[in-house]
């Protein structure tokens, strides 16, 4: 399993426009990918289950990918927060 911590930079948080972004990209993917907030772990590609986590500014959020495309799942996450400017 493959994993990356980021820290949530923007101002909104990740509400539904980047959300979205993020899930659909994460459904390109065969792997397994859950984002972790706090205490509780979602799958990565439902958005209702990303939404439900209500991620603040200034969170700090684990993304984990399991399975034969993992590390390029974690990348093409990595660009998406950092072309839509959530985090670093």
């Amino acid at each position: 399993m493959a994993q990356k911590t980021f820290y949530i930079t923007a101002d909104a948080g990740i509400h539904a426009r980047p959300a979205t972004q993020l899930v659909n990209q994460a459904s390109q993917f065969a792997s397994d990918i859950t984002l972790q907030y706090k205490e509780k772990s979602v799958n990565l590609k439902s958005i209702m289950g990303v939404m439900s986590l209500g991620i603040p500014s200034d969170a700090e959020i684990t993304i984990a990918a399991e399975g034969s495309d993992a590390e390029e799942a974690l990348q093409a996450l990595e660009d998406v927060i950092k072309k839509e400017e959530l985090g670093k």
